[in-house]
């Protein structure tokens, strides 16, 4: 033993080196499936002759094929960007556009000139990777098309390359690359592989991968509104829900470069931005610069709310978070997408109310009304706590427009779950709703533990009911902003007319308004003559005319500012 310990360090790297080509070999046999009684370091040592293990050591290990610069190089080649599912890919579109713009590609916004195409998945509800499986033929009939030097590569991001990686690439060469959410750093080399005509893929989880150090690229820099990515993956293994396998575990972005990319919008005219998470307030900050700053208590959660996992303890929570964003800019919105319910403790929904810039909005996913269908879905809640929490939040915040998601059709469900479902829309009042029929994902619990019992076309009936129910709500309770005055932001041009705008209130309920000159309105002292012309951008005074179940109507009165118009 001594005399391994006096081994100099080369001694011991040469020792290591050959136990490694030793391991190798064993398991590429198949010779050797455990090592714990094969020989240890100590043996390759003391029973080898110090200069025959220089001689392996030194040559006989194949050379590492480690790409070099140019090889990763995009020399100007075009990329095509196609973007599918909730806002996160979004961010992650633009995380890999960073990324590759870094190494010399080009962005274009038409796939017929693209030498590559990527998409940008969605692997949540079975209709999102039909859609997408509808697009790669397309794609693969412009690689028809391209060949040779100028072939044309097509790959697949996100979670559908994570969860249908093997079928993406067998499905006759329909596909060049296959990216998971966490390799998006690994693009360039991928990419170098596919030019000799290789697949390249690289669905590998992390623990540890948050992209803090990348800024983001945006897509669409004409638009006033941005995300930023806190946080990612999911602890909650809801029994329905595919994100935590094909996202991995939740693991926060240090607070300190979510600031520092919320300034950076800032300086660059972005008028609000919404903070991202597959479970964005459960955000817990444990980078070791946060440390110091750090709570030691455990998690705290919406009363009478539970979670399969212990509690977590330690680091810096969302409420700190949401404030220190909040204070970077007072004419910057701030939204948050997509919570838990039971992460909403009273310190967050007390921050929401006092801070003017934090959008009155929250989404509260219920996804079923029955207490028993939201035991077999793992939600940690029941209705009456649910309703509880509902009432808490308008008890604190009165002012606050409530969204959530809603599935219809889940195991097991029956009639009366149904009914419970409809009954809790019609008990809470919704002022938004994003509702859908139940498709099972392969991985999950319910996959493996339950029956997709529902006929498809009960499925479908319930969720045109669940629907109706919401739009009659709906356009009832918009009517009370009828006569009101409100702060829109304006985002573009309206779709349905080139002489509106449109935009959103702090409750983030669209509101479309004609385009016109106005006065401008941003300090007590304007002589409220000088008249300007809106543009995105803009927070505008609108008064509100009319109302629809999913959008306001209104004449613009003034141009203003977000600090103004609150101290009015």
């Amino acid at each position: 033993m001594l005399k391994i310990l006096r081994s100099s360090h080369n001694d011991l790297r040469i020792a290591t080196g050959l136990l490694r080509k030793y391991t190798k070999c064993a398991y590429s046999t198949g010779a050797v499936k455990s090592l714990k009684d094969g020989p240890g370091l100590k043996e390759f040592i003391t029973s080898s002759n110090i200069h025959d293990i220089e001689t392996l050591g030194a040559g006989d290990d194949d050379p590492v094929p480690y790409l070099s610069s140019t090889d990763t190089d995009g020399g100007g080649r075009k990329v095509y960007f196609e973007t599918y599912g909730c806002q996160m890919n979004v961010n992650d579109t633009e995380v890999a556009w960073s990324i590759l713009e870094n190494v010399g590609y080009i962005k274009t916004s038409d796939p017929n000139s693209a030498d590559v195409i990527l998409a940008v998945t969605c692997a949540v509800r079975d209709n999102a990777e039909q859609k997408v499986w509808s697009r790669l033929d397309y794609f693969r009939s412009l690689k028809r098309k391209r060949s040779g030097e100028l072939a044309l590569k097509v790959g697949v991001l996100g979670c559908m390359a994570e969860r249908l990686k093997t079928k993406l690439l067998e499905t006759d060469k329909m596909v060049d690359l296959v990216a998971g959410p966490d390799s998006y750093r690994d693009l360039p080399r991928l990419l170098s592989i596919t030019q000799s005509g290789q697949s390249a893929v690289n669905v590998l989880l992390s623990l540890d991968e948050t992209y803090a150090d990348i800024m983001p690229v945006r897509i669409n820099s004409e638009t006033p509104s941005a995300f930023v990515s806190i946080m990612r993956g999911c602890d909650n293994m809801c029994s329905f829900c595919i994100v935590p396998f094909t996202r991995g575990r939740e693991r926060s972005r240090d607070i300190n470069t979510i600031v520092r990319e919320v300034k950076a919008l800032s300086e660059q005219g972005v008028k609000e931005v919404t903070l991202l998470g597959q479970n964005v307030n459960s955000y817990r900050d444990l980078s070791p610069s946060s440390l110091p700053h750090a709570y030691s208590d455990s998690t705290l959660l919406s009363r009478g709310f539970s979670t399969i996992y212990k509690d977590k303890e330690g680091g810096r929570r969302f409420a700190e978070l949401l404030h220190q964003v909040s204070l970077v800019d007072p004419e910057m919105r701030v939204r948050f997408t997509s919570p838990h319910p039971k992460d909403f403790p009273d310190e967050l929904l007390y921050l929401i109310r006092e801070q003017p810039n934090i959008c009155k909005h929250i989404h509260m996913p219920a996804q079923s009304g029955s207490t028993a269908v939201l035991e077999r879905m793992r939600r940690g809640y029941s209705r009456e706590k649910y309703l509880d929490l509902v009432q808490n939040i308008r008890a604190i915040i009165p002012d606050v427009t409530l969204s959530s998601d809603f599935m219809t059709g889940f195991c097991g469900e029956t009639e009366e779950d149904h009914r419970d479902t409809l009954t809790l829309m019609e008990a809470v009042q919704y002022d938004m709703a994003y509702m859908f029929a139940y498709s099972m994902r392969k991985k999950t619990h319910a996959y493996h533990r339950m029956t997709d019992d529902v006929p498809e076309e009960v499925k479908k009936a319930r969720l045109q009911e669940l629907i109706t129910t919401f739009h009659s709500i709906a356009a009832v309770r918009n009517q009370r902003f009828i006569g009101s005055e409100q702060l829109v932001l304006v985002e573009k041009t309206s779709k349905r007319s080139s002489t509106d705008f449109a935009g959103r209130i702090d409750g983030n309920i669209k509101v479309v308004f004609p385009i016109k000159d106005v006065p401008c309105h941003m300090a007590s002292h304007d002589s409220h003559t000088r008249q300007v012309k809106i543009k995105p951008g803009d927070y505008v005074h609108v008064k509100i005319n009319s109302a629809t179940s999913l959008s306001l109507r209104g004449i613009p009165i003034a141009c203003t500012n977000l600090q103004f118009y609150n101290q009015t």
